[in-house]
């Protein structure tokens, strides 16, 4: 099969390190310069992705599409790209709720064949391994796995059946995500009282304890304004199932106390404790 040309809508932190690793085995990868800034420029570039112009002549050009956004931005992304009629690939890999992938799929087919994908781990750089789920057609799949094969980026097929990636994303970012905030709440709790320190020492007696780790809450803080929407997904998935949300959404709620100081990496725990308090 011919090398494929690759498509990513979103070069953020993650989409920039998981389109580098597409390129392995793409032909060229390429995202679109129209509106976006200085810095999805300048890491675009550090990656060596190919600037188009507009996002038609990236969808022209392109035989695999990969969204990979803050939640709220996926719909509008997929309504871009159906508006345009593409007809290759669509790797649906943002962190959203299984209905939501539904509604994607069912924008963007039968022009487009839709993969359901979810990422979990940190973004494939220096030793980073994160794992991409993949649900869908398995002869897209397959294309999905060929392209990042025997790069940092691992993929684990999980069905056929849409949705089934999204949901295992989410089911592990409720879990993970809520317990670092949890975290945060415990700290400032027992900063308030004097007896912080003591507080990790109790902990710190335990076996992989998030509580031992409490200068992990400043990379939450930076980290909240993608985190909190995500919770959101994870919280619909939970209420379409007939389950409680209301733990996710408070986690959720919390996390948006920190949205001023996205991806801040001066930011100290001291830091985020205080502006946790300070709504």
């Amino acid at each position: 099969m011919d090398q494929p040309t690759v498509g990513i809508l979103h070069p953020g932190s993650m989409g920039a390190a998981v389109a580098a690793c597409a390129a392995t085995n793409a032909a060229a990868v390429v995202w679109c310069e129209a509106g976006r800034s200085p810095a999805s420029a300048a890491r675009a570039a550090q990656f060596g992705l190919t600037p188009m112009a507009t996002p038609s002549e990236l969808l022209d050009h392109s035989d695999i599409v990969i969204s990979l956004c803050p939640p709220a931005a996926a719909e509008d992304l997929a309504h871009e790209v159906a508006g345009h009629c593409f007809a290759g690939v669509y790797l649906e890999a943002n962190a959203i709720s299984p209905e939501r992938v539904h509604r994607i799929a069912a924008l963007l087919e039968p022009d487009a064949t839709v993969v359901d994908g979810g990422v979990v781990g940190s973004p494939p750089v220096g030793s980073k391994t994160p794992t991409l789920y993949l649900s869908g057609p398995a002869d897209a799949t397959e294309r999905i796995e060929a392209l990042f094969a025997g790069t940092a980026v691992r993929t684990a097929v999980l069905g056929t059946e849409i949705g089934k990636a999204s949901a295992l994303k989410l089911s592990y970012a409720s879990f993970q995500k809520t317990s670092r905030v949890l975290v945060a709440l415990a700290v400032a709790m027992a900063r308030e009282h004097g007896v912080d320190q003591e507080l990790i020492k109790v902990a710190s007696r335990r076996i992989d304890s998030y509580l031992s780790e409490p200068q992990y809450v400043a990379k939450v803080a930076a980290r909240a304004w993608r985190w909190g929407p995500e919770l959101e997904e994870a919280a619909d998935t939970l209420a379409a199932a007939g389950l409680p949300p209301e733990m996710l959404r408070a986690a959720a709620s919390t996390l948006a106390r920190w949205n001023d100081v996205k991806d801040d990496g001066e930011l100290t725990l001291t830091d985020a404790l205080d502006r946790l308090a300070q709504p």
